[in-house]
């Protein structure tokens, strides 16, 4: 098996297309857990807080990434496997359900699509290796967490903290040399968006890029992610003519994505590295 990877690493055109293909499928289960998973906590939460006061609890059915079955929010029909293709079943239905005729959210196919383009990515970048599947999993993983704190306003612990977790121990695993600097990188970015009057969840995600790149990976990481929230603020204050909370999640995930092939780089040009 080892020697059949160590040949298709030198096929590119092979192995690329092969994680876009699991990427694609990765990305119709982010769908599910975008969706899902902010539903799971709440009722959570609600079962704590019914706790907490000595209420009885509620009875609810069962719900959680696997159950119940995906169905149409419209008709509650089910949706059948065929109808739940990545992308394909979009453009066969044309974005609409089978049983109602009811419109299917553009988002569904483009988060699959998204997911492709992130497997893809991490194999074209870093070649058919561990790394190139650790950050895949790592860039499937920020889709999540992005459009997560989109709709919710919240990151999840459950999604940043065992992917901090496990850049520190793959770093332990291939580069324990450099172990030290991801620790300093957890540490430095979790306390620098700590201080700052932004939601804990940016703080720990900042720890998790840190974790994952090191500290040098930073300073781009903070600043793509502070002129891109800027400029995405300025914009929305000047359609609404209001001024309200947005998520800073999405800006911090692109800076993080941004830091993973140019964060060195660019710690080099500012002369800290």
């Amino acid at each position: 098996m080892l020697e059949f990877l160590e040949n298709l690493s030198y096929f590119p055109t092979l192995y690329i297309p092969v994680f876009g293909i699991v990427g694609l499928m990765i990305g119709s289960f982010l769908n599910v857990v975008i969706y899902r998973l902010p539903k799971m906590m709440e009722s959570d939460w609600r079962r704590d807080a019914l706790a907490c006061l000595s209420l009885p609890e509620e009875q609810s059915e069962r719900f959680n990434l696997a159950v119940p079955a995906s169905a149409c929010p419209g008709c509650a029909r089910q949706i059948r496997a065929w109808e739940n293709v990545p992308v394909l079943s979009y453009l066969a239905l044309r974005g609409r359900c089978a049983g109602c005729s009811g419109k299917v959210s553009l988002r569904y196919p483009l988060v699959e699509l998204l997911g492709a383009a992130a497997g893809a990515l991490a194999a074209f970048y870093f070649g058919l290796s561990l790394q190139g599947m650790a950050m895949a999993i790592v860039f499937w993983t920020l889709i999540a967490i992005a459009l997560i704190d989109h709709d919710t306003m919240h990151i999840p612990d459950i999604l940043t903290q065992p992917l901090l977790w496990a850049g520190l121990l793959f770093v332990a695993f291939t580069s324990p040399a450099l172990l030290s600097e991801h620790v300093i990188g957890a540490a430095v970015g979790y306390l620098i968006f700590k201080v700052l009057p932004i939601g804990d969840g940016d703080a720990k995600l900042a720890a998790t890029c840190g974790a994952w790149l090191g500290w040098a990976a930073l300073p781009l990481f903070i600043s793509c992610a502070a002129v891109l929230a800027t400029v995405v603020g300025a914009v929305l204050y000047l359609r609404r003519r209001e001024s309200r909370p947005y998520p800073f999640g999405p800006a911090l995930v692109v800076g993080f994505v941004l830091s993973v092939f140019y964060g060195e780089a660019y710690a080099r040009y500012l002369g800290i590295i």
